[in-house]
């Protein structure tokens, strides 16, 4: 199963500026294999906020589970340099952390 792109709907839009084009475009570039999940442009980003707590594109999406998600040209960056392998397990690995350290109840 390849990675999931999490993304605004106007995949048309295809200038550098663009931040979901920027890491769609890096992707490509490294010939990483991914699925675009297409998500509103505006109001409730519901799943992409469930899936990573956040509400802005683009996101990346692990076979794992895991998430990736920090600011396009970082994202962008990160592909670029063949470095994307080391973000897989991020999202999670901070959350049981912080379980960890959080003493319940």
């Amino acid at each position: 199963m390849a990675i999931k792109l999490y993304r605004c709907s106007n995949l048309w839009v295809k200038f550098g500026g663009h931040p979901c084009w920027r890491v769609q475009k890096a992707l490509d570039e490294q010939g990483t294999e991914y699925e675009i999940v297409k998500g509103p442009w505006f109001g409730k980003r519901e799943e992409l906020e469930r899936l990573s707590g956040q509400g802005k594109y683009p996101v990346i999406q692990f076979e794992d589970g895991s998430v990736y998600r920090e600011e396009s040209k970082d994202m962008a960056e990160t592909i670029r340099a063949g470095r994307l392998g080391e973000k897989r397990g991020g999202a999670l690995a901070a959350a049981a952390e912080v379980s960890e350290e959080t003493p319940s109840g």
